[in-house]
């Protein structure tokens, strides 16, 4: 027995059959209630069999008996599927239901249609195979082929309902696949079923196809609603259940994360809050992914755990570049202290990379993550309202798990009005921006923090270097204005009395006198 929590109090549950997938099981609070009758729908290839085929391993595993009766499939398509996960049906019984012909031996009949008898028979036959074998589990793939027997939906209602009552009778725990070939809006089959899994395949214009499912109904049980996205593996489904912040906290002291340079730490109040959020904004080549690997890297140097998931960058290109910086973050992958995680946009299924982020959190305490950059997430994600929602999220929970995030995103443009992909700022803790400037013929980079809800900061803006030496952050610019534009002017005595020309080496007055 189980004891399940809803809103209104305390729920009994009854003893439940596993799935044999992991993620699947968490979304339904454990596993399916028994001796009930469920359906599995879904367009064909969207990786119902497979569910299936793993819903009966693991009652092999835990001794039960299972058979599995098809009625679409030959035994042998179905073992195709068996070999491509490197599974094996021992212990499972397979029925596969003969023809018609084969049932009655008869060729003509004149008297009855054809499917009056071909229905009556294969039941029959399927009925038979039950009693013979008296399984726990059961499933029945597929109802498309009883739904063009019936020949009609009150007949083919009926026959759903006579085979959940005879499952009742003898404590299966059946699964009922459905290929959705009744018309559109027949509610028939969800509302005769104890519970009702809907899976789904979507075709992006570009790349993988994702996959997701979501629990309809589950009487009785508190499950966790929305979609789950899902990846057909050798092996089985992998379902990442939708993460839900709240679930998940723990207590943490309060500290600072210092990246190692006093002018950069100055700037940022003194470092980056534990459990917070910074978004590094700015156009390409002004210094934001280096700036988040110098976090990592004094994260790693203090012997803390962080991980970068690069959604631009192969870890060729990252390496080469630290070690042109003087960071050498080599040393700190070669450790294990660092790790580097390249993110595949195309391929990526977006609950797949929040699964991704828990497990480096959960199981290997990382304590700085890097998303660099969320141009690429955006891309990995159906729409941009799916991205605030996930990451709104994904945000809370890290910042509940005490994890020091870092965000890069590429804004367009070079000087100037600069356009931001996605409006993210509102989300973090702390906004850092990053800007070119021209100054004497050349681009020179600047930084300055925006916002920091957790303390105090700087206003100044401070320029940025980088060379093999590694980053150099210096002095507050007083003697400019219109940095952050990209074409500031100097102050002079005629414009700012009292000021005097300031020349334009950056922390360098040289008034005249």
């Amino acid at each position: 027995m189980r004891m399940a929590n809803t809103r209104s109090g305390t729920l009994t549950v009854g003893p439940l059959a596993m799935t044999g997938i992991t993620g699947l099981d968490q979304v339904l609070g454990g596993g399916l209630p028994r001796g009930r009758l469920y359906l599995v729908q879904g367009d064909p290839g969207v990786g119902k069999t497979t569910l299936a085929l793993q819903f009966l391993m693991e009652g092999k595993a835990k001794g039960e008996t299972c058979l599995y009766i098809t009625l679409s499939e030959t035994s042998e398509e179905l073992k195709m599927v068996v070999d491509s996960h490197r599974w094996s049906l021992d212990g499972i019984t397979v029925f596969e239901v003969p023809s018609w012909d084969s049932l009655t031996g008869q060729d003509e009949n004149t008297l009855f249609h054809p499917a009056d008898i071909e229905l009556g028979e294969t039941i029959k036959s399927l009925m038979a195979r039950i009693d013979e074998v008296k399984p726990s589990r059961v499933v029945l793939d597929s109802l498309s082929e009883i739904r063009l027997l019936s020949q009609g939906p009150l007949r083919y209602r009926r026959q759903v309902m006579a085979l959940k009552q005879y499952f009742a009778g003898r404590g299966c725990t059946v699964l009922l696949l459905d290929d959705r070939t009744s018309e559109p809006g027949d509610l028939q089959l969800q509302s005769i079923a104890h519970g009702v899994l809907a899976l789904e395949q979507l075709a992006p214009l570009y790349g993988a196809e994702r996959r997701r499912m979501h629990v309809v109904k589950l009487r009785g049980t508190r499950f966790r609603g929305g979609y789950h996205d899902f990846v057909l593996e050798t092996g089985g489904i992998n379902l990442f259940p939708r993460l839900v912040a709240a679930e998940h906290g723990k207590t943490f002291p309060p500290s600072l994360l210092s990246c190692g340079i006093p002018e950069l730490d100055a700037l940022v109040g003194g470092g980056l809050d534990r459990g917070t959020s910074t978004l590094l904004m700015g156009p390409a080549g002004t210094g934001k992914s280096t700036v988040a690997a110098q976090y990592v890297k004094a994260a790693a140097q203090a012997g803390e755990r962080g991980i970068i998931f690069a959604f631009d960058d192969n870890a060729s290109t990252l390496l080469t570049r630290s070690s042109s910086l003087g960071q050498d973050l080599q040393k700190e992958m070669t450790a294990g202290r660092l790790e580097f995680r390249q993110i595949d946009p195309a391929e990526l299924a977006p609950g797949e990379f929040v699964a991704q982020v828990r497990e480096a959190v959960e199981e290997r305490n990382v304590r700085v993550v890097v998303i660099d950059s969320l141009n690429g997430y955006l891309h990995a994600m159906p729409e941009e309202s799916f991205l605030i929602l996930q990451l709104h999220e994904l945000l809370t929970y890290l910042a509940q798990m005490g994890v020091v995030t870092l965000m890069v995103v590429a804004q367009h443009g070079l000087v100037g009005q600069m356009d931001t992909p996605v409006d993210v700022s509102y989300l973090a803790d702390a906004v850092i921006v990053f800007r070119h400037f021209e100054m004497q013929g050349r681009l020179r980079k600047a930084l300055s923090m925006l916002k920091k809800r957790s303390g105090a900061h700087e206003t100044a803006i401070r320029e940025l270097s980088m060379g093999p030496e590694g980053l150099k952050v210096g002095a507050p610019i007083t003697n400019l204005q219109g940095v952050m534009t990209g074409i500031p002017e100097r102050w002079d005595r005629a414009s700012s009395p009292g000021m005097g020309i300031m020349d334009t080496s950056l922390g360098h007055d040289t008034r005249k006198r």
